[in-house]
C-alpha cells in the first residue's frame, strides 16, 4: 500500500488566460483536466489514498474534486512560496505515511504521465526513486527551439544519481531528464522531515531563499546528504503543461 501527494498550488501565469478562472491543474488536455489524468493514473494503480496541496483558487479545486474522497491541504502563502513549501504543507500527511508504513508518492499538478510510469514508481523499492526520461530531448526540441534553454542538469553514477537540476552547458551533462514525479519510502520520510526542519531559512539554496526553494535544489540535498536517489527510467509517455503550446503536443 501507499499513498499520493499532487502539489497543486500554483497559479500557472503562462496558461493565462485559461487559468483566470481555475487553477492550473483544471486546464483541460485532450478534452479532460490534467488532474483528472492523474488521479486516473494513481487509482488504476490502486492508489488511493491521495492527498492535493493547493493555493490559488483552491475553492474552485475543492468544489471539483468533492467526491473524490480526497484529502486536502492548503498552501495560504502560494504566491510567495515555491514547490518545497507547498510540499511541506502536508506533513501531517507524510507523518500518517510513516505511521502505518506507507510509502509516499509525490507528483507536481502539471505534469501528465502514463499508468504505467506510476506503476514503474509504485514497485520501486528503494528509499529515494525519481522517474527519468531517457528520451527528454525529443519532448524539449518540440517545446522550445532552444532545449538547453530550459532543460536542466541530470547525471547518474552507477544506480545513483549524483546531480539535478543545474544549469546545463551542453547535452551531455543531461543522462536524462527530471518530470515532477518522485517516491519516498515510509523509511525515508523522517529523515526527509528532519533535514526539512533544520535547513537554514535565511540561507539562498541555488540562488532562491528558503521559501522559494526549488525542489531539485531540495533534491539535490537529499543526495548530497543521503547518497540513495535512484533513477526509475521511462522512455516519454509524459508531458509537462506549463504553457498554451503545450497543449498541443501528444504524450
Amino acid at each position: 500500500m501507499m499513498k499520493a501527494l499532487i502539489l497543486a498550488a500554483g497559479r500557472g501565469t503562462r496558461l493565462a488566460p485559461l487559468t483566470d478562472s481555475i487553477p492550473k491543474c483544471m486546464v483541460a488536455f485532450n478534452d479532460k483536466p490534467i488532474i483528472d489524468h492523474e488521479l486516473q493514473a494513481l487509482k488504476h494503480n490502486d492508489i488511493t489514498d491521495i492527498a492535493i496541496v493547493g493555493g490559488y483558487l483552491f475553492p474552485v479545486l475543492q468544489k471539483y474534486l468533492q467526491n473524490q474522497s480526497l484529502k486536502f491541504f492548503t498552501n495560504i502563502d502560494f504566491m510567495h512560496t515555491n514547490m518545497v513549501a507547498t510540499m511541506f504543507c502536508a506533513q501531517d500527511f507524510m507523518h500518517s505515511c510513516i505511521q502505518q508504513k506507507q510509502d509516499l508518492i509525490i507528483s507536481y499538478a502539471d505534469i501528465i504521465y502514463t499508468d504505467t510510469i506510476i506503476k514503474k514508481l509504485k514497485n520501486f523499492q528503494g528509499d529515494l526513486g525519481i522517474i527519468i526520461d531517457t528520451e527528454w530531448e525529443k519532448l524539449w526540441r518540440a517545446r522550445f527551439a532552444d532545449p538547453l534553454s530550459d532543460a536542466e542538469t541530470l547525471k547518474i553514477s552507477g544506480d545513483t544519481i549524483t546531480e539535478i537540476g543545474k544549469k546545463p552547458q551542453n547535452i551531455a551533462e543531461i543522462q536524462g531528464q527530471y518530470i515532477g514525479l518522485f517516491k519516498i519510502s515510509h523509511r525515508f520520510l523522517p529523515a526527509v522531515l528532519e533535514l526539512y526542519a533544520s535547513l537554514d531559512r535565511n540561507a539562498l539554496y541555488d540562488g532562491k531563499d528558503f521559501n522559494n526553494m526549488y525542489m531539485t535544489s531540495f533534491l539535490q540535498i537529499l543526495i548530497d546528504t543521503y547518497h540513495n536517489a535512484s533513477p526509475v527510467y521511462i522512455h516519454r509517455g509524459w508531458t509537462e503543461i506549463d504553457s498554451i503550446e503545450d497543449l498541443k503536443i501528444c504524450l
